[in-house]
């Protein structure tokens, strides 16, 4: 009896060790889940975050910095992706990839706006959705980052005047016009050269394809010698304006007016085959954008601006500030 008192006893001691010892490792993980984490989305897991962007130009690469720098101050992880032809359909094929693959935030640069309201909203509907520098207004986005592209159009625009006081000929170039931020430029010009003598005789696009942006400057240089002036209102259309207008043997003869700060469009200016380029602040597109994405998954959501837009500004430059703003470039891409 002695003994199997002591069996009874033992047994209980076991079981409430047991028991106190589930109930410590139960505080254990509440706290642990319960502990946000730079990084970390709603319930501790990793956050998985996307940069989408519209082509594969040079351009993103500073955009692309912008996204690392942030990177390496929010402990987090953001995929950049570039569909490689920039076509619509490899876009919205990225984008149903990422809320697939259970991406807590994607931020896009949207290619033909209107034609992807479904699939953003789509996007939308599992996970945070932002747009960069090309907007798609009436999707359910939460928020647009980038260039007010209808004033940075009118400010270029405000540079061309200077540029043909007495008035002339323009032609412009661009990717496609579908593109929100294509047609916004192009609004922007418009409006700003109305009144002022300066028609707009052409407008052509490529559909990213880099043989046509250029071949279409020179079919125009060469068909219109009338053109005083030729533009581009995508990134890339700068070096090809630039090698265009080389090749045509119109340097001086045709002015160019272009927009961002890809090597070609800069040494145009350096060299005097373009005028001015009025740029954006890609790297503020990047490092903004995966800001926002790890942000709006925190514990505690910032309060999205009334109009959903932060406008990140543009900048001009011209021969005179070129070398600066090249060296700036420079720093940032590091």
């Amino acid at each position: 009896m002695k003994i199997q008192s002591m069996l009874r006893r033992f047994t209980a001691l076991v079981a409430a060790a047991a028991i106190g010892s589930a109930a410590l490792t139960a505080a254990g993980c509440k706290s642990e889940s319960s502990t946000s984490a730079t990084g970390a989305a709603k319930g501790g897991k990793p956050l998985k975050l996307a940069f989408v962007t519209n082509n594969a130009s040079e351009f993103w690469k500073i955009a692309a910095a912008g996204v690392r720098r942030y990177e390496d101050e929010g402990k987090v992880q953001v995929d950049v992706k570039m569909p490689p032809t920039g076509t619509t359909e490899e876009q919205n094929q990225i984008i149903e990839n990422l809320v697939s693959q259970g991406y807590n935030g994607i931020a896009v640069s949207a290619i033909a706006p209107k034609d992807q309201i479904g699939v953003l909203n789509k996007a939308a509907a599992k996970t945070k959705v932002i747009t960069f520098d090309s907007d798609s207004p009436t999707s359910d986005r939460l928020l647009y980052i980038g260039t007010n592209n209808y004033e940075a159009g009118k400010v270029l625009g405000g540079q061309i005047v200077k540029l043909l006081p007495s008035g002339g000929k323009m032609a412009v170039f661009v990717g496609t016009l579908s593109a929100d931020n294509a047609a916004q430029r192009l609004k922007g010009i418009e409006d700003a050269v109305k009144g002022k003598n300066i028609e707009i005789v052409d407008k052509r696009e490529d559909n990213t394809d880099r043989a046509k942006a250029r071949s279409n400057v020179e079919d125009i240089i060469n068909a219109r010698p009338d053109l005083n002036l030729v533009c581009g209102l995508w990134s890339y259309n700068g070096p090809a304006i630039a090698a265009a207008i080389e090749a045509s043997g119109k340097k001086g003869k045709v002015l160019a007016a272009v927009f961002d700060e890809e090597d070609g469009t800069l040494k145009g200016i350096e060299t005097g085959t373009i005028a001015v380029t009025v740029v954006q602040k890609p790297f503020q597109f990047g490092y903004l954008s995966s800001k926002w994405l790890a942000d709006l998954n925190g514990a505690t959501p910032p309060t999205v601006p009334a109009d959903k837009v932060v406008d990140t500004g543009v900048e001009i430059i011209e021969k005179a500030n070129v070398a600066d703003f090249q060296k700036k470039l420079a720093d940032m891409k590091k």
